[in-house]
């Protein structure tokens, strides 16, 4: 039998447990599809006006929702429009990759406030790499309230309570503890994830995935890597490791990849692997001598054309894998060296083709990315927010 008390603690308990879920909700909508009335999130979430009233009034006393105008109405009182208060802090993301870490940091309304980009060296340890990821916070940071700080990094992050290791084969990392070695050294609460999956959530919300339920992101840079999206969330497995699309075999017995293994695809279509390919030794690092290989082609020079004619076959036939594997509505392709790679699309689109079953293909369109460069430190960024949002935006 229930004590009286105790009924009492259970029926707050579930009424605070409400009230958690009606502002995650509410906040939720008004990040993703704000500015809106208070009718419009009642019509969009379901809950009655005068809960949304009320959730809304605690919202905005709390300084995380501002009223931004009024909507002319047919008669009666104006309606107010609301927005997520882009001043009631900052997220930070952070995008380490090969050659260099790019921290950004953000308003809640994911305008850019700062940025802080240095370069990495080659084989550059974990300590190394976690020192540039603290001095590039601690640059954007400053005069900014920071509520979180997102960090997409090569390879797989397996998620423990303890913190989040990171296991990049090609860069020798074996269960890095990277989180750890970031929190000895900031009090910002971290989330960590994988580059191509939080380019993917940035695409997702803000970008050529937007509205999609099927979807699947290609990162292509010095590796290669993907975020595979299924009716809006994105696929994980047993430890977070599904997307490694880059060490699928694309030939047998092919060229040695970094992660030790023959044929993946990623020795064929990786920045590394194409300038491996050239024969690019010259001065300059990735990111310049890849580019001067786009000009020769771009120029006329035949050796450079064919390279990278045999990459967009190369990377169209990895695309045709994801199409037969996923079924997606959506292949989108980003990544630095994806963008420095756009003029290849129709001859990547044409390679998918011949190499996907035709009725998937036919339904897939095969796109760039809409955020460029920006795209995985933004999408890291998201990850911070995703964690305010579904708190009801209850700071950490």
């Amino acid at each position: 039998m229930r004590l009286r008390g105790e009924a009492v603690q259970v029926e707050r308990a579930s009424h605070r447990g409400v009230r958690l879920r009606n502002r995650s909700a509410l906040l939720t909508r008004l990040f993703l599809e704000g500015p809106l009335t208070r009718q419009e999130l009642s019509r969009r979430t379901g809950l009655s006006q005068p809960a949304v009233s009320n959730v809304v009034n605690d919202l905005i006393d709390d300084g995380i929702v501002a009223e931004a105008g009024a909507l002319e109405s047919e008669g009666g009182r104006p309606s107010t429009i609301l927005r997520v208060a882009p001043s009631y802090g900052a997220v930070a993301g952070v995008d380490v990759g090969e050659t260099g870490v790019r921290v950004e940091l953000f308003d809640l309304g994911l305008e850019r406030l700062a940025q802080s980009c240095a370069p990495l060296t080659a084989g550059a340890s974990p300590a190394d790499v976690a020192d540039s990821v603290l001095a590039g916070l601690r640059t954007v940071a400053t005069g900014h309230r920071v509520l979180g700080a997102g960090v997409g990094v090569a390879g797989i992050v397996q998620q423990r309570p303890e913190g989040a290791l990171v296991h990049a084969q090609t860069l020798g990392w074996e269960s890095v503890p990277l989180e750890s070695l970031l929190r000895r050294g900031t009090d910002i609460p971290l989330h960590l994830d994988n580059g191509a999956k939080t380019l993917g959530q940035a695409e997702m919300w803000f970008g050529a995935g937007r509205g999609r339920r099927h979807a699947v992101f290609a990162l292509i840079g010095s590796g290669v890597g993907a975020a595979v999206v299924t009716n809006g969330a994105t696929y994980r497995g047993t430890s977070s490791s599904a997307g490694e699309w880059g060490h699928t075999t694309l030939m047998y017995g092919g060229r040695r990849c970094r992660c030790g293994a023959s044929g993946c695809l990623e020795a064929y279509v990786g920045a590394a692997a194409i300038l491996d390919r050239a024969g690019s030794s010259g001065a300059g690092d990735e990111e310049t001598r890849l580019a001067a290989l786009v000009a020769a082609a771009s120029a006329g020079d035949p050796a450079a054309r064919s390279i990278l004619d045999e990459t967009a076959d190369y990377l169209g036939a990895g695309v045709a894998d994801l199409i037969n594997l996923f079924n997606p509505e959506l292949v989108v392709l980003g990544g630095w060296a994806g963008v420095a790679l756009a003029g290849l699309l129709p001859r990547v689109r044409a390679s998918a083709a011949r190499h996907a079953l035709r009725q998937p293909f036919a339904q897939a369109r095969i796109e760039l990315g809409r955020l460029g460069l920006d795209a995985v430190a933004l999408g890291a960024a998201t990850l911070p927010m995703a964690h305010l949002l579904t708190t009801g935006g209850r700071r950490q």
